[in-house]
């Protein structure tokens, strides 16, 4: 079975690994085994400082070559610290910017067997892919008002990263009581992956990257 680790910034995140990818996957003979990154000795979640995040990544990809390591991280507030966020990159196109990210990070891991990967813009923008899911936890006019922005947008991944109109501010915007960790993960279970691997295609390309992994003899 190919082992893959995937670092994630929190709790949301590791529930959708478990909940979403991991059957999935090991249909596939691939297991997934998501792992909450370290800020600090006592403290885990969260990309604050790329400084902190690298020995992690590196540790992993030396603990076993034969397995291999990714992330789930959110391209949204990337810490300045972060490979490739200096390089003065001039590009209106967030698929463009996240491939440059991803390719900067992986050069500067430096291993094999790691792959790079970031959520465009962050982990909110997988639930625009079909935002009537929120009318059950929420109500219909949530609903109405989160399709709208969508539907301003070519793809949920479009969603902006202002810090302002970013996905998971609009959500907060509109849904009174929204808790990430409670329902980003009940959402994105109603959603389905099939509808979010439809609507989010970088998203996408990572999930068939990992599904193309060759195993390390």
């Amino acid at each position: 079975m190919i082992r893959v680790n995937i670092f994630v910034e929190g709790q949301t995140e590791e529930t959708f690994v478990r909940e979403l990818l991991y059957g999935y996957f090991q249909e596939k003979n691939i297991y997934l085994n998501p792992i909450l990154v370290k800020t600090s000795t006592t403290r885990k979640g969260g990309v604050v400082s790329y400084a902190k995040i690298k020995p992690q990544l590196h540790r992993k990809c030396l603990e076993d070559k034969t397995a291999f390591v990714t992330t789930m991280f959110d391209m949204y507030a990337l810490p300045n610290d972060f490979p490739g966020s200096g390089s003065g990159l001039k590009t209106s196109d967030p698929f463009q910017k996240a491939e440059h990210l991803e390719q900067e990070m992986g050069k500067d891991i430096g291993h094999d067997n790691f792959i790079p990967n970031l959520l465009v813009h962050e982990f909110e923008g997988l639930l625009y892919s079909n935002p009537q899911a929120f009318a059950a936890w929420f109500d219909e006019s949530v609903a109405s008002i989160l399709q709208d922005e969508r539907n301003a947008f070519p793809s949920p991944e479009h969603i902006n990263d202002n810090p302002l109109t970013a996905p998971s501010k609009r959500i907060r915007n509109c849904c009174n009581g929204y808790d990430k960790p409670l329902h980003g993960s009940l959402l994105a279970i109603d959603i389905g992956l099939d509808t979010i691997r439809q609507e989010c295609q970088h998203f996408n390309r990572w999930l068939l990257r990992l599904e193309s992994i060759i195993p390390v003899l």
